[in-house]
């Protein structure tokens, strides 16, 4: 009788996305490290005023933004306070896992009341395609690329809707370079980034 050597073990996961799971541990447990630091208050206030600008100069007809989680930047907060974007409607994300796709919908600035198929606070409002969004990063290049969550929904939004000016906010502390970050064929490209430092 011939044996046979069973087969060694096959790893499911790429070396790409084995490289992305480690910068995305790396970096939400530096995000959270500098969200506990006594420099994190400045930094959001540094961050708002510098999102403000942006937005002033854009001009939004609706804007889209995000429920932030975690150590995310809050920008629900800083829009809040901007009185230029009193009269400017507002969107929420909705993802849904079973699809894969993700839409926004009309938000009323009222505390959701709903939750996506992931989990996060969304608007119960009509589907919408507001013309500025804001997009969470937990890293970024400066050439424009975003290191998000793994679930590739923002990007599959942003390629349906390439008209869409995207405007990434995340922490100065989370750049990357390309070569940690090398952009994926799945991967868009923000319109613009906004830190505590300024615009990238």
């Amino acid at each position: 009788m011939v044996s046979f050597a069973p087969s060694p073990p096959v790893d499911p996961i790429d070396p790409v996305m084995q490289a992305r799971r480690e910068l995305r541990r790396r970096a939400h447990s530096e995000r959270d490290r500098f969200m506990a630091s006594e420099a994190a208050a400045a930094a959001q206030a540094d961050l708002a005023g510098h999102l403000r600008r942006v937005l002033a100069q854009l001009e939004p007809h609706q804007l889209g933004l995000y429920w932030p989680l975690r150590s995310e930047f809050n920008a629900v907060v800083a829009c809040f306070g901007d009185s230029a974007l009193e009269s400017v409607p507002w969107a929420l994300p909705y993802a849904r896992r079973s699809a894969g796709e993700m839409h926004y919908r009309a938000w009323d600035r009222r505390e959701p009341g709903l939750h996506d198929e992931c989990g996060i606070p969304s608007a119960e409002g009509p589907l919408v395609v507001p013309d500025v969004v804001l997009v969470p990063c937990l890293g970024f290049t400066r050439s424009g690329y975003r290191l998000g969550y793994g679930g590739g929904y923002y990007d599959r939004w942003l390629a349906v809707h390439p008209q869409v000016t995207s405007i990434g906010v995340a922490w100065a502390g989370g750049e990357l370079s390309d070569a940690d970050l090398a952009a994926q064929a799945h991967d868009h490209p923000l319109t613009v980034i906004v830190t505590e430092r300024g615009v990238v």
